[in-house]
């Protein structure tokens, strides 16, 4: 009997302005409960910062939000979290194209060992239908909405490895955006970088949202409140508290919230 191909994740216009709703995630890692009773829900078409100390849980759920945490035999989940309305968790759901359509840039710059171009191309390679010019026109539009077609337009078959580290981290931003997710997820992207590479990540996702969800982890407050248009605040594993940029920066409701965002703890 053929096997029945796994459905992916169809792309379709959300019905309300969310674009993500996670309902009661529980995530363990063993018999270690990391997430807690999370319910969040994250809008279209807008840059949401998850931020926290250390061991708040904002990286596992990134990596949950694209089933990356599938990886790891020790993880395991309850709740829910639905995109446009399907579970991502469902049986019948092809985590490969998921992926294709939520995705991740990690923390570390993960250049291969070709050519920029080549990187920035790596996984259309993989998609059929597509001719050379067309990949070639995807690379210009992916390298010019990271931020870096004019530093490279001139060396595009040069090794990526001779680029500088924040020029490797814009190049994986464009290896992604290459792809045409609907979903970009940054953990913590400009932790390693000097503040020029920063601020060109940074400007970069601001022109992201107008085509895709962005949801980064912040590698410290002022990104946050720089980038953002809503933000959620974790400690130890539970959402402490949501909202919007200024709501959470000028006003938070929780003290929890007001002692990190001004350095009383953390």
């Amino acid at each position: 009997m053929a096997s029945v191909a796994k459905a992916p994740i169809k792309a379709k216009k959300a019905k309300s302005e969310n674009k993500i709703e996670i309902t009661d995630l529980n995530f363990y890692y063993g018999e270690k409960r990391v997430i807690e009773n999370l319910n969040l829900k994250i809008r279209a078409n807008q840059v949401t910062s998850i931020f926290g100390p250390a061991n708040s849980g904002t990286t596992t759920l990134l990596r949950a939000l694209n089933r990356l945490s599938d990886l790891n035999h020790e993880a395991r989940m309850e709740g829910k979290i639905l995109i446009d309305g399907q579970d991502i968790n469902a049986p019948e759901i092809n985590v490969t194209e998921l992926r294709r359509r939520i995705g991740f840039v990690f923390e570390v710059p993960t250049p291969l060992p070709m050519s920029i171009y080549d990187n920035v191309t790596y996984g259309l390679k993989f998609l059929r239908g597509k001719s050379r010019s067309e990949i070639a026109e995807i690379a210009e539009w992916a390298l010019i909405n990271a931020a870096l077609w004019e530093e490279v337009k001139d060396r595009l078959h040069d090794p990526a490895f001779g680029l500088s580290g924040g020029q490797q981290q814009r190049m994986c931003v464009a290896r992604v955006l290459a792809l045409k997710p609907e979903i970009v997820l940054i953990d913590r992207s400009c932790s390693g970088l000097d503040p020029i590479s920063t601020a060109k990540i940074e400007e970069s996702l601001m022109r992201l949202k107008k085509e895709f969800t962005v949801i980064i982890s912040p590698h410290n407050i002022a990104q946050a409140s720089r980038v953002s248009d809503r933000v959620a605040f974790m400690l130890m594993g539970e959402l402490v508290e949501e909202g919007t940029n200024s709501e959470i920066f000028t006003n938070p409701k929780d003290p929890r919230t007001s002692d990190y965002i001004t350095g009383r703890f953390g």
